[in-house]
């Protein structure tokens, strides 16, 4: 048991909560977990701010425990099965989740199997509407507290999905250059420490492929346990984090986009190292980062890339005088690469 179990009363009542949270993109690779959704290694991240996952849930009291989901008004019976084994698994920390039924309505403001984390947007809509709940029922007012729970109940979810709780820049996993940070729920990487230039970041991100993954992300973590690489993986992420919070702080964008482009290429020849090897990526994941490293040498422009488990990519550029050429380079050239014209823009949410 642990800071977040409860043994209280609870005075349960048919309540209707509402919640939004985002999803966020990883600078710093997460990739590799133990029991219980413990990383491997510490990751960072920031928050988008469009891309988001809206949810409502209706809890009826003293009915059997039961939960129906709808995603975008149609009804999910797989997923609703996924959510009464993790309202399950959470019991000991929410005494009061099994003793009535859910009635829960999602969407997102963003493409299905996008290649944006809806599972992280989506778990952590869930424990911000379950928090809401557990406000209600215990009269726990401690705001900073609740969201700290709400962020260690997302990673039972996703783990990813604990990042997801915060603006900003997030840190998840215990290391020692950020005070405070565990491996049991994220925490906001101190403002303070990021320089300005790092502030006012776009993130439009192309559908190459809009199809399901050939190899999910739970199974791709699960092969990190028997490949080769993984224990000097885990420990590059902790050498990377260690030059990512200098970078932050002295502004060096240059040494940035160097290391946010080889985290993504990282992540990736981790799954090539696997057995069996797998390969996420796409011819046109591979023009697109080919048409990037010549724009960048061409012109000394800030467009650069991180990638996610899969084949779309996250095209990153600052907010400035520049990003007009840089707009218009990916319509002219990048966007052809998609599936279907598919492009989604989003920016930092700081």
């Amino acid at each position: 048991m642990n800071e977040f179990s409860e043994n209280k009363n609870f005075d349960i009542s048919n309540q209707k909560v509402t919640e939004s949270c985002p999803s966020n993109i990883a600078l710093i690779k997460y990739w590799g977990k133990y029991e219980n959704q413990i990383p491997a290694n510490p990751s960072i991240s920031y928050t988008l701010n469009l891309c988001k996952t809206n949810t409502e849930m209706e809890f009826i009291a003293d009915e059997e425990f039961s939960v129906q989901t709808f995603l975008a008004g149609k009804e999910e019976l797989k997923f609703a099965e996924k959510i009464e084994k993790y309202f399950r698994n959470i019991e000991k920390y929410l005494p009061w989740i099994l003793k009535g039924k859910y009635i829960i309505k999602t969407e997102n403001t963003f493409p299905h199997s996008s290649g944006i984390a809806s599972s992280a947007s989506g778990f952590g809509a869930i424990a911000k509407c379950l928090m809401d709940l557990d406000r209600i029922f215990s009269g726990q007012i401690d705001a900073d507290f609740s969201l700290k729970k709400a962020s260690f109940l997302a990673r039972l979810g996703s783990g990813s999905a604990c990042r997801s709780l915060y603006d900003g820049m997030v840190v998840w996993g215990e290391t020692k250059k950020v005070t405070g940070s565990s491996d049991l729920f994220a925490v906001r990487y101190p403002n303070e420490d990021v320089h300005n230039v790092f502030r006012n970041f776009n993130d439009w991100v192309l559908l190459i492929h809009e199809g399901e993954k050939s190899v999910s992300s739970t199974v791709g973590h699960g092969l990190m346990n028997t490949n080769p690489y993984a224990e000097r993986r885990f420990q590059e992420a902790h050498e990377n984090f260690a030059l990512l919070k200098d970078i932050l702080k002295n502004g060096d964008m240059t040494a940035f986009i160097r290391l946010v482009e080889h985290e993504a290429l990282t992540l990736h020849a981790m799954m090539m190292m696997s057995e069996p090897a797998f390969i996420l990526m796409k011819t046109g994941t591979l023009a697109v980062i080919n048409k990037i490293w010549d724009f960048r040498k061409e012109t000394n422009l800030p467009l650069f890339f991180t990638l996610d488990a899969g084949a779309n990519v996250h095209l990153l550029f600052p907010s400035d005088k520049d990003e007009s050429k840089i707009q218009e380079f990916i319509i002219k050239e990048l966007v052809q690469h998609t599936q279907n014209n598919g492009i989604v823009k989003d920016v930092m949410r700081f």
